[in-house]
């Protein structure tokens, strides 16, 4: 059995991660392993003896990034360096995860690995900066980018609409980004069979790849999902007015596409996310259930 080290706790990733992996998964907290704490890294690496690491830990908050630099910079640069930099000296190989908003979203098809990032705000820069300090240091690391989470663990896109729908007959969504949602625990599926592949002895395929639920949408189309699943089942519900990006502004900008190919994945590890819209009528249901109870 590979022994998994996951970073990050109380993320929808980690939750899942967690929740799929059964005891293959070790996943302590920032009691045992701080991304912020250079020493725990080799102290944790040392105790626990992994086969590989998957960080999830991040500054995920986009919108904040542009308020506190310096915080999204120490915990989506500094602290994957370090973890890389102790994974590197004990030859253990790292996953580090990353995301979309590493592109300006202006390409008309779906990103490819190969293609050149630019990012739109602080949040996209860390990571990007992230990548390639995780890259620079740990010979034996993957890149996974990926795109618009959801599920029943913490906050997300789908817990918000529903959230939303209690106390609004309508909400306003940008109907001009286009991503592919993914199912966090079908993602966490997918980064074990990942994990397991990469573990294994004669293992090089070592880079940047994409991982991402099957199929596209906007933001207001899937909200529209969100709502008719949760009218079947008796939950919450509001219309849905479509508007566009520039007429709803945020403190950092978003990519208008956010789409992300996938086929060098399956090429190199055989991996293909399902619909996500199959892993949308889990969530709500699941999300449904616990308002009702």
């Amino acid at each position: 059995m590979t022994r998994i080290l996951v970073i990050g706790k109380s993320g929808q990733l980690a939750q899942a991660l967690v929740g799929v992996g059964g005891e293959a998964v070790l996943c302590p907290g920032r009691s045992v392993i701080d991304l912020l704490d250079a020493a725990s890294h080799a102290s944790a690496l040392e105790s626990l003896a992994p086969d590989i690491v998957i960080n999830t830990g991040a500054f995920t908050s986009v919108d904040g990034a542009e308020s506190a630099p310096d915080a999204a910079s120490a915990l989506n640069v500094e602290g994957p360096r370090s973890l890389a930099e102790a994974c590197d000296e004990r030859g253990i190989p790292l996953i580090h995860i990353s995301t979309d908003c590493v592109f300006d979203g202006t390409k008309p098809s779906a990103y490819t690995p190969e293609d050149v990032p630019h990012p739109l705000g602080i949040y996209g820069q860390t990571k990007l900066d992230g990548e390639r300090a995780v890259r620079e240091v740990a010979e034996k690391s993957l890149i996974v980018r990926v795109s618009w989470l959801f599920s029943r663990f913490g906050g997300n896109f789908v817990r918000t609409m529903l959230a939303l729908a209690q106390t609004r007959d309508a909400v306003t969504v940008v109907s001009d980004q286009f991503g592919c949602p993914t199912h966090t625990p079908d993602l966490a599926r997918a980064l074990l069979d990942m994990a397991g592949q990469a573990a294994a002895p004669g293992f090089d395929a070592w880079g940047v790849y994409h991982l991402a639920g099957s199929g596209e949408t906007n933001r207001a189309t899937m909200a529209r999902a969100i709502y008719n699943e949760s009218g079947r089942l008796g939950g919450p519900v509001a219309d849905v007015v479509p508007i566009l990006t520039v007429d709803y502004p945020t403190p950092a900008q978003r990519p208008l596409n956010a789409r992300l190919d996938m086929t060098s994945t399956r090429d190199t590890f055989r991996i293909d996310l399902p619909p996500w819209t199959e892993g949308l009528k889990a969530t709500v249901e699941t999300m449904v259930k616990e308002m009702s109870a």
